[in-house]
């Protein structure tokens, strides 16, 4: 390859990364931006409030692709098992998706089992405020981000993984230094 081909092919893939990197979550250190969503909780219907929430203590805010699918499955067992540790450190858990938003009532019965509430951001607004947008299939859907924030709207955490393995380990670290440092 000729030094002139591999000086563009570099600039290309700097250009690339930046694209890449101009769409990143909203990082912590930054304002949490305010919402309130229609979800549900066990199945009843509920409308949730950042602001209100944030008035109990830390907000576990995870965006997620679609209801049921494989990936988000497992994430909100996960989450459902997890509940009961993060409010016993005084945070509540919020699960967002932009994807089959007619079907959060049932995927928060059966799989955040009865445990948390989940939403529905139709047109994914609240996760472009977030900045934490995909493309699957020619749908804008949430990325798979999860969000840990303080009770003054600041974000402690701001992490992106389209594996759902991690989210967990992750959110509860950022909410146990939160609590460590406010106790």
């Amino acid at each position: 390859m000729t030094p002139i081909k591999k000086l563009v092919l570099s600039f290309t893939a700097a250009a690339l990364l930046n694209i890449a990197n101009a769409h990143a979550a909203l990082p912590a250190g930054a304002q949490a931006p305010d919402f309130q969503l229609q979800g549900a909780l066990a199945g009843k219907p509920l409308t949730f409030s950042l602001q209100q929430a944030l008035k109990k203590g830390p907000v576990v805010l995870y965006f997620f692709p679609a209801a049921f699918s494989k990936g988000c499955t497992i994430e909100a067992h996960d989450f459902a098992e997890a509940t009961d540790d993060f409010k016993k450190l005084g945070a509540t858990v919020i699960g967002v998706t932009a994807g089959n938003t007619d079907q959060v009532d049932e995927f928060s019965k059966l799989e955040c089992r009865n445990k948390f509430a989940v939403t529905a951001d139709p047109g994914a607004k609240v996760a472009a405020q977030y900045e934490t947008l995909m493309q699957m299939n020619g749908k804008t859907l949430s990325d798979r981000t999860s969000f840990v924030i303080a009770p003054d709207g600041k974000i402690l955490l701001s992490y992106t993984d389209r594996n759902p393995e991690t989210h967990i380990q992750k959110t509860m670290e950022a909410v146990k230094q939160y609590a460590n440092a406010h106790s």
